[in-house]
């Protein structure tokens, strides 16, 4: 049988899961954006606002640019 607890956990679960993955897909189209801007500016300025990034998430951009769009960073 099924009660009305059971219910509850698995719908809060449900939105739980849903609000978990919208947050994903959100952090990865703006990741997915913020790559595609920085193949699009000339060398010098990309280098400058990558430094003003953290180191983690420079080495990401980097990495992206070089897979997807074979653009060389200086590090």
């Amino acid at each position: 049988m099924i009660s009305n607890t059971d219910i509850a956990v698995w719908t809060l679960s449900g939105l739980l899961a849903v609000g978990i993955g919208l947050s994903k897909y959100s952090k990865y189209k703006a990741r997915e954006k913020m790559v595609r801007d920085f193949a699009s500016m000339e060398p010098e300025q990309r280098e400058k606002l990558l430094s003003r990034l953290q180191p983690e998430l420079q080495m990401e951009i980097r990495q992206e640019l070089m897979k997807r769009f074979r653009l060389k960073t200086e590090i």
